[in-house]
């Protein structure tokens, strides 16, 4: 669908080629993603941007929804991938608006340890005119006042989230997208922490603000205090995940980092426009009038003076009387269609309306008076261009939570610098994949950190298992195509960089889902991004014919390539295994398989759970065993590890990589280790990070570091694949209490000791009254009061507990929190659904897991059922192995 493009004097239209001009201007760069809750309106509000850089007419936009690409994501209504858009605008800042920014810039060089020199060096490249380029005749020249933006729309699907963290990896700033009615919600919190631990600095906009004026009807009073306990519970967030290489980011509308409106009517605006007009109307200064606007200020008409309480109730308080109040106006004149009285408020706010536009009642009308009045686009982009960092200010202090290696070397220096003179490095990260119109291939999308990308250019493509030094995970090669994200197309430029997001083409073959791309030797990884979620739903898919099997295979590859967090696999037993974060995620993946990466129809299991095995006391006594040659003997005995330390190490707080004495002082301090026995950790299993973790007792054994590596790789094995089902443990200590070797090394090679260690381990979990652990959904629910009754039941009947409940100030709506297992929550949203008539409103994300009650080994409780069908799904025996398998006597 072309899109008519209108000859505005605000619309821009922009070419490539001053896209790419504008590129090289670091400092008027802004790259940013669109964050909030689902249905709160991120897409809709993107719109007002697309049109303001005129992609899209004014007049659809708001129903367009243009970064929602994909046809389902179109008929469902919600965003299900995160799509990149780059845009020029125009700017003009005022004096005030500079000295900020330059601020800011300054302040990001002295956190992150510039010298003075530095600090004037960025202070002065904001503020001084860049001279004029000659521009073309047919679009606008590049001057300090255009900004190129850099903009992802993600969403906000809970089963999605792994999308919002690949999307805040290459921006550096979110604008904060929240329901004035709904308020602050579990997804709006997990993005904001995303956000703030990938260091990306927030503003914040409340939208919806029509419904509250059309559908609830309220008063200038009570929306002001629904606004302000919106951005209170923001700022909580904020304040509970604060950074101090990031500094304050908290939200103030009188600081100007708050915006109010509606995305679909198209308009908005922060009190920055508010304060400017009356500031002229009163002769107050600017920077007091904002003040003045938001918090306890009154205006005494009669008096002619400011005061701080309102005197009884007769005063109205400053941002109702004049903001909030002839918004009200102007919306009553026009629902009530009141013709004379519409006439008099377009002529005092200066709206001047078209022809057609006068024929208009209603909604449609209001919408078009409210866009011309106070236009969205203009407050969002103020706040973007004023309020968030470029690359240039932004790259200083997240250097170090980005690159993995040492941060004075030169790659680290160059992402500093943002720097992108001809002799820098190179250094970029692929975040993730975007299917390309021709089926099968990906363009890789992500941002350069440093130096120039290329058409043509050899680079050093690395994965994330890439390890400096080594040849694995590396790949050398040349880059076939540089592109711009533009939404739905692409456009493709000579070169990109550093500041920019960008395409690549031809890097697909080489990387799985993200990596760093770079021309320096020496350089390390740019860090691995860290998932708030989990994928534990999986099913087996299989092809319906069996000539069919060659283009299955190829088509998980692909999918596995396209979504960040989705998991394909082999099983053993010959199944192919898809794991997925959700109910919801796991049906959009196996649609895409179907439709886009295959072609033909597959039968689909039905979703299994993952589970964990565990031990809920010390083992009863210490287990022995030898190695197949009988000249080895190991003595082991497991003991169950607390649930913080196991949370602690799922989360990265502690981690194999950490230096080994400040992770025992660590675990003394904070989870009652005994420090020796902390230093003495010899692996964390399963893959080296999980949260199982062998350690060594012994005292005066010979040869004993001979035998730590075989030790730890039998460890690894049986952490992968335990005793009970197959499935990994979680939150088990091993210790290693004696060993006798045989004095001959050849007798206690890696395959004497492996299976060894590994019969040992199972021995000690069997005798340490296993336990089965399931994963366990947090339910969010949204739902009218007298629909309550409904959750309750189907909560019950699905072993869901409910831990709290509360009241929406000011809606008939109650928020309901409550603990469900993953393996009952299928099915649960239609359920929810039928049983309360459609009112309700449910979110479920991975929250942890919980050990089920019962033994394991008796096959008449739960876990034992569990057991056994787990046994027989993966093609073993149903019983569990007996101990006397795995224990030896001496």
């Amino acid at each position: 669908r072309q899109t008519q493009k209108v000859h505005d004097s605000k619309m821009v239209n922009f070419t490539t080629e001053q896209l790419r001009q504008l590129m090289d201007y670091k400092f008027n760069i802004r790259s940013m993603s669109v964050i909030a809750h689902v249905d709160h309106g991120k897409s809709t509000l993107t719109d007002s941007l697309v049109a303001k850089a005129g992609i899209i007419a004014q007049k659809h936009a708001g129903e367009t929804r243009y970064t929602d690409t994909r046809a389902d994501e179109a008929e469902r209504g919600i965003t299900i991938k995160s799509t990149g858009i780059s845009m020029y605008f125009e700017y003009v800042m005022s004096e005030a608006d500079r000295a900020e920014v330059a601020a800011a810039e300054g302040r990001a060089v002295k956190v992150s340890g510039g010298g003075d020199d530095d600090i004037k060096a960025a202070t002065a490249s904001v503020s001084e005119t860049s001279e004029q380029s000659e521009g073309n005749q047919d679009g606008p020249s590049i001057s300090e006042n255009s900004y190129l933006i850099n903009l992802i729309d993600s969403p906000g699907h809970v089963d999605f989230s792994s999308e919002v963290t690949a999307a805040l990896r290459i921006t550096d700033g979110a604008l904060v997208v929240v329901d004035t009615i709904e308020g602050v919600c579990v997804q709006t919190e997990t993005v904001l922490r995303q956000a703030i631990s990938e260091r990306v600095k927030p503003v914040l906009h409340v939208n919806k603000v029509d419904r509250a004026l059309l559908e609830l009807q309220l008063s200038p009073e009570d929306m002001y205090q629904s606004f302000a306990r919106a951005i209170e519970s923001v700022n909580v967030i904020i304040a509970t995940y604060n950074d101090e290489l990031l500094g304050d980011c908290q939200v103030y509308p009188e600081k100007g980092t708050v915006s109010f409106g509606s995305g679909l009517h198209q308009w908005g605006f922060t009190l920055c426009k508010f304060a400017r007009m009356y500031s002229d109307k009163f002769g107050i200064a600017y920077d007091k009038m904002m003040a003045k606007l938001w918090g306890d200020n009154f205006f005494d008409s009669k008096g002619k003076k400011w005061v701080k309480n309102d005197k009884e109730g007769s005063l109205e308080r400053a941002f109702c009387q004049f903001i909030m109040s002839p918004i009200c106006k102007m919306f009553a004149a026009i629902m009530e269609d009141k013709k004379a009285k519409i006439q008099k408020l377009l002529k005092v706010v200066g709206v001047v309306l078209k022809k057609d536009e006068e024929e208009l009642t209603g909604k449609p009308l209001l919408k078009r008076v409210m866009q011309k009045w106070l236009p969205v686009g203009d407050a969002i982009l103020e706040m973007i261009v004023v309020k968030l960092p470029s690359p240039a200010a932004a790259q200083r202090y997240r250097v170090s939570n980005l690159y993995d290696g040492p941060l004075d070397d030169a790659a680290a220096n160059a992402i500093r610098t943002c720097d992108t003179s001809p002799e820098a490095p190179l250094m970029m990260y692929i975040s993730k994949m975007v299917p390309s119109s021709d089926r099968g291939r990906f363009f890789a999308f992500g941002r350069v950190f440093a130096g120039k990308i290329a058409t043509g250019q050899k680079v050093r493509i690395m994965g994330p298992n890439y390890v400096p030094g080594k040849k694995s995970d590396l790949w050398v090669k040349n880059i076939q195509r540089t592109l711009i994200m533009m939404g739905r197309v692409q456009e493709q430029v000579q070169d990109i960089p550093a500041g920019n997001t960008c395409g690549l083409v031809g890097v697909d073959q080489y990387l799985l889902k993200s990596g760093t791309i770079t021309t320096l030797e020496e350089a390390h990884c740019i860090k691995t991004m860290k998932f708030s979620v989990s994928p534990v739903v999986r099913c087996a898919v299989e092809p319906k014919k069996a000539q069919d099997l060659p283009k299955l295979v190829e088509g998980l590859k692909r999918l596995a390539k396209s979504d960040p967090m989705v998991l394909c696999y082999t099983e053993e037993s010959g199944e192919h295994i898809i794991a997925a974060t959700g109910e919801l995620h796991l049906e959009i993946c196996l649609k895409d398989l179907q439709e886009d990466f295959m072609g033909t129809d597959v039968k689909v299991s039905d979703p299994v759970v993952s589970y964990r095995e565990s031990i809920s006391a010390n083992s009863s006594q210490t287990c022995l065993s030898k190695s197949p040659n009988k000249h080895n003997r190991l003595y082991m005995e497991a003991t169950p590890m607390s649930e913080e330390l196991a949370d602690a190490i799922e989360a990265g707080k502690i981690s194999a990589k950490d230096d080994p004495k400040l992770r025992a002082r660590a675990m003394a301090d904070d989870f009652g280790w005994d420090v020796t026995e902390a230093r003495k950790i010899w692996s964390f299993g399963p893959d080296g990070s999980g949260p199982n973790i062998i350690y060594d007792c012994t005292k005066g054994v010979n040869y004993l570091l001979e035998i730590k590596e075989s030790v730890a790789a039998g460890f690894q094995w049986a952490a992968k694949q335990s005793v009970l089902c197959d499935e990994q443990m979680r939150s088990i200590c091993f210790k290693l209490l004696d060993v006798t070797l045989h004095a001959d090394a050849i007798h206690r090679g890696m395959g004497q000791i492996m299976p060894t260690a590994r019969r040992a381990m199972f021995a000690s979990m069997l005798t340490a009254s296993p336990i089965l652990q399931e994963p366990v959904f947090l339910v969010d629910i949204s739902v009218p009061q007298d629909a309550m009754g409904g959750c309750y039941g189907v909560l019950t009947r699905r072993r869901g507990v409910v831990f709290s409940e509360e009241q929406r100030p000011g809606t008939p709506m109650v928020q309901m929190k409550a603990h469900m297992p993953v393996m009952e929550s299928f099915g649960f949203n239609a359920d929810v659904r039928a049983a309360t008539g459609g009112k309700a409103f449910p979110q479920m994300v991975f929250s942890h897991w919980q050990s089920m009650n019962g033994d394991p080994l008796d096959g008449a409780t739960k876990p034992g059922e569990v057991v056994v069908t787990v046994r027989q799904r993966k093609g073993l025996t149903p019983e569990v192995p007996p101990l006397d398998r795995f224990l030896d006597r001496l």
